[in-house]
């Protein structure tokens, strides 16, 4: 097999990663539907879209793990005579083995989109739960505040948010590929990501920092929706 063909592999599997992605954002939005819709926190419906979310995750660890072990052992043999990719895949198999052995539940349950996932479910439930009239108030009156404080804005593009992730320290939110983008580039620069909102002491925003915000993100589409019909 050659280097060319290896790379194109990597890059399919990429493209798989991202059907992932897709996924496990539809799983989660169908989860937030069922917990809106019902009160009862042991749904076995949502119980079976977790565990669905968690074996998600597990694959997309392992095409993480298996992609940099690839990479790692190309970038090796590209450096040595041609008859060391006879030993490519065996190479190979054995670092990936041992990089599998290591990924343990725990693991799963820090994945961004599986973190999202809990804390979207969580906030429906909630949503559900308020019984009384004057509960029902409050929370609208949360919502609009909420909706206030929240721009659909980006503030690193301008736009209205697509793919919106939450910051776990500060709070603010922008768009998913925006804010990759310029950690990738300040760490390419070896230099520290601030946070894009005006005024915010957030100087070092990492990327485990940001979770997918699936509520504010069903939000925006319900924006949308409305001023369609108008």
């Amino acid at each position: 097999m050659s280097l060319s063909a290896v790379h194109g592999t990597l890059s399919s599997l990429k493209s798989c990663q991202a059907d992932i992605g897709t996924g496990m954002d539809i799983v989660t939005d169908v989860a937030m539907d069922l917990a809106e819709a019902q009160d009862d926190e042991m749904n076995p419906g949502i119980k079976e879209m977790e565990a669905m979310i968690l074996e998600c995750a597990k694959l997309d660890r392992e095409i993480n793990y298996f992609v940099d072990v690839v990479q790692q052992v190309t970038a090796e043999v590209a450096t040595q005579q041609p008859e060391a990719m006879f030993s490519l895949s065996a190479k190979v198999k054995e670092q990936f083995t041992e990089r599998i052995a290591q990924l343990s539940d725990a693991d799963l349950h820090t994945h961004q989109k599986v973190m999202a996932f809990k804390e979207s479910v969580k906030n429906s439930f909630k949503q559900a739960n308020q019984e009384s009239a004057e509960s029902m108030e409050e929370l609208d009156e949360d919502i609009a505040v909420t909706q206030s404080q929240v721009n659909f804005t980006c503030p690193l593009t301008q736009v209205e948010m697509v793919n919106p992730v939450k910051n776990k320290k500060c709070n603010h939110h922008y768009d998913e590929a925006a804010i990759i983008n310029l950690i990738k580039t300040r760490q390419s620069q070896k230099k520290k990501c601030r946070c894009p909102v005006v005024g915010c002491g957030n100087t070092d925003v990492k990327e485990s920092d940001v979770i997918p915000d699936q509520m504010l993100r069903r939000r925006i589409q319900s924006y949308k929706r409305q001023n369609n019909r108008t």
